[in-house]
């Protein structure tokens, strides 16, 4: 019961580290990469469709990336939800291809985008906090109704707080990795 217990912890904690590799590789730094726009949301027949189900996106040089449409009809949608976007990108649409180029990151910028960074990282210890309490709860009904002993719960909580304090350490390796990503020049 208890080894249950701090599986769904391990998973739910998993997935929230996860949903914070996913959310920082949106981050724009000075190099360009596919996952900046792979999931930003375009209209495609009255239907927010992500970007990489439309076209294809390469990097031919590394500050540009290269989107070619499989459907040259959808190419003003993807024009506009690129300008529409929060990125900060001009698109480059000569008809049959979109090119972004990345700018250089101004340093006002990239301490920005630090910040960004560290309320993304505060916002997953947060839920892995939650999922923390969650299952203290659980392990103390559990005791309460005599499922588990004490001694059991107690020890519960302790491989708990260890698992916690594990996958805060792995949030902290994902968000040090970022940062010096936007910082490197």
């Amino acid at each position: 019961m208890i080894k249950d217990a701090l599986r769904e912890a391990a998973e739910r904690m998993q997935t929230a580290l996860e949903l914070l590799e996913e959310d920082l590789s949106t981050i724009r730094t000075g190099r360009a990469s596919p996952s900046l726009v792979e999931r930003m949301p375009v209209e495609y027949y009255g239907m927010n469709t992500p970007l990489i189900q439309l076209a294809s996106i390469s990097v031919p040089e590394p500050r540009q990336l290269l989107i070619r449409p499989f459907d040259p009809a959808t190419l003003k949608n993807i024009d506009r939800a690129i300008l529409a976007s929060d990125l900060g990108l001009t698109p480059n649409n000569d008809g049959k291809v979109i090119r972004l180029t990345m700018p250089q990151l101004t340093e006002e910028r990239r301490y920005e985008l630090v910040r960004v960074v560290h309320n993304r990282m505060e916002e997953t210890r947060v839920k892995i906090r939650n999922v923390r309490r969650d299952i203290i709860r659980d392990l103390r009904e559990f005791e309460k109704e005599g499922l588990i002993s004490e001694d059991d719960q107690e020890r519960g909580e302790k491989e708990l707080q260890e698992l916690t304090d594990k996958f805060n350490d792995k949030v902290q390796e994902v968000g040090d990795k970022k940062e010096k990503e936007i910082m490197e020049v």
